[in-house]
């Protein structure tokens, strides 16, 4: 077992799940996968299964359905404490989290920082092939968020991560209300309410290769109204 668990949750990812699994083994040898797929119909799950099987190093979880970004992480979370891991991650399955920084974000974890951000809004880091609409909207939600939540952490929605365990061990994943994506500003949020370390280093996120965005109107909004709940639980 190696020190670092790679989370991926999937739902109609087949295309994109074996590349992205063989970059990132290739990417950093300290690493391990989990695949947690959400009962995907387009048969991601069997090839989930199938990679596996070939690999000691990719592991799979399957859930009945679809519940939500937020409930496939804390399922892998729970597991990854479980099986003992060091660092856990977050990573898409798309390539819009590229495999090449996951050294970066192990290295600072492994040097004392608690939670360690791939961060679009720190020098260095940006976005590829994202229209003029949607880069507004992603920066508003990050400003919006930590404006409200009075941190200063500049990419609070952000999903590519590296947490230590003791993180997770010490934010009672229990007690997590968001499912979408709202979940990434709640969990940097309650680490920061903990007292944990927490940095960004720079990423270039690039639009998804294939398949089709999970955002909905439903996940954006639930965003915005989760932001206020933390704040007034404070």
């Amino acid at each position: 077992m190696n020190a670092a668990l790679i989370c991926i949750p999937t739902y109609n990812e087949k295309d994109n799940l074996g590349p992205i699994t063989q970059a990132a083994l290739a990417a950093d040898p300290r690493t391990d996968i989990l695949i947690v797929d959400d009962n995907s119909p387009d048969g991601t799950g069997q090839l989930a299964d199938a990679l596996a099987a070939k690999n000691p190093r990719i592991r799979v979880l399957h859930r009945e359905k679809k519940q939500g970004l937020g409930r496939a992480y804390l399922h892998a979370f729970r597991w990854a404490l479980e099986q003992g891991y060091a660092y856990v991650i977050e990573m898409d399955a798309d390539f819009s989290h590229d495999p090449k920084y996951l050294p970066r974000l192990l290295d600072e974890a492994m040097a004392g920082t608690d939670l360690v951000l791939g961060s679009r809004y720190v020098d260095g880091g940006g976005t590829v092939n994202w229209g003029v609409g949607r880069k507004i909207i992603s920066r508003g939600g990050s400003l919006y968020a930590r404006t409200i939540l009075g941190v200063g952490i500049r990419d609070l929605t952000g999903g590519f991560k590296c947490f230590n365990r003791r993180v997770l061990e010490g934010i009672d994943l229990d007690s997590v209300q968001s499912t979408g994506y709202g979940f990434q500003i709640e969990l940097t949020y309650r680490t920061l309410k903990k007292g944990f370390r927490v940095k960004e280093v720079p990423i270039v996120f690039e639009d998804r290769r294939v398949g089709q965005s999970k955002m909905s109107r439903k996940i954006f909004l639930e965003a915005l109204t989760m932001v206020w709940k933390l704040r007034l639980s404070a």
